[in-house]
């Protein structure tokens, strides 16, 4: 069957979405894409990798992780760092700074109205609400790279 380019545009969409994750949000916002590389294309395959490497690890660590024991005392920051890493590279990356700043203001907003056990959900209804009643003068002033 022959597809015309709209409908594999579609599918590669379909699938961006499907497989998005923090790390292929991070590493598609933070690379630069080649000259004479589709985008598209680029995006697609860190997505895939990412997803493949994920499975394959989970899959090893399910089958393994019963054998082999370590203490795993002091990981807990592993997760903190990587979203504080993220937002770094947002950070220097944008010109302005509305996007950051709009999350950082919901988070804090959020923590003391709910407390630290109830404020994730909240956050995020907020941001979401936030960038799409400003997305119009957010994307004007240049602060969406």
């Amino acid at each position: 069957m022959k597809y015309g380019r709209g409908v594999i545009r579609i599918r590669r969409m379909t699938y961006l979405i499907f497989g998005l994750c923090d790390e292929s949000f991070s590493i598609n916002c933070s690379t630069e894409v080649p000259e004479g590389v589709d985008k598209g294309w680029f995006y697609l395959f860190v997505t895939l990798l990412n997803q493949l490497y994920w499975v394959a690890g989970a899959t090893l660590g399910g089958l393994l992780g019963s054998f082999i024991t370590f203490n795993t005392e002091g990981l807990d920051f592993v997760m903190t760092a990587m979203f504080v890493v993220i937002f770094l590279e947002q950070w220097l990356k944008e010109k302005k700074h509305y996007t950051a700043l709009i999350g950082v203001l919901a988070s804090a907003g959020c923590l003391l109205s709910f407390g630290a056990d109830s404020f994730l959900i909240p956050t995020m209804v907020c941001i979401l609400c936030f960038l799409t009643v400003f997305r119009k003068p957010i994307e004007k002033a240049g602060g969406i790279s």
